[in-house]
């Protein structure tokens, strides 16, 4: 099983990027032959999307090549972070670049969303508009899971509530299950 993994976020420390390591780990303990590519939003960077510059210049590249990687994988992990409510700006312009191509930007994929917050509400904004969102762009949800209050739920190795790791396993054999039942 071919799995695509990223944390929706650039910051370099992401606690979003320790959680879908964590996952992507738990991930190939359930379903060895699961192959996983990471991708970082930092190696995606490009002009903030605009009509204007998708008239003159094309599909940027770099949106082709994320797109692709979406395409070739056989299943998605994603932990999204949570800025002011909503998604961060280096998701979200890597994704309105992407919706250029198809608007099912997620390709029928099944994925597993996660979230990590600092804070108590585990990403509950972020989670529900992707949620909302899924059917319009192609988002096939077989698990999600935020986990809040990230500094006492990480030792820096692994979650320390025991709910919290059945939950993310729990979304994580559901992924399996879809791919390869």
């Amino acid at each position: 099983m071919k799995t695509l993994a990223f944390a929706a976020s650039n910051h370099s420390q992401s606690i979003n990027r320790a959680l879908v390591g964590y996952a992507a780990q738990r991930l190939q303990s359930l379903h060895e032959s699961t192959d996983i590519e990471f991708a970082d939003l930092n190696d995606f960077e490009m002009p903030i999307y605009s009509i204007d510059r998708e008239k003159a210049d094309g599909i940027h590249p770099l949106a082709q090549s994320f797109f692709d990687k979406i395409g070739a994988a056989d299943a998605l992990l994603v932990s999204f972070a949570e800025y002011n409510g909503y998604i961060t700006s280096a998701w979200k312009n890597i994704y309105d670049w992407m919706s250029r191509i198809d608007s099912k930007v997620w390709q029928g994929k099944p994925i597993v969303i996660l979230a990590a917050s600092p804070g108590p509400r585990a990403g509950a904004n972020v989670l529900q508009t992707q949620e909302f969102t899924a059917p319009f762009f192609g988002m096939d949800i077989k698990g999600k899971h935020g986990i809040g209050k990230w500094a006492e739920a990480w030792d820096g190795q692994t979650l320390t509530d025991a709910g919290d790791v059945e939950a993310v396993d729990a979304a994580l054999e559901a992924l399996v299950h879809a791919v390869a039942p």
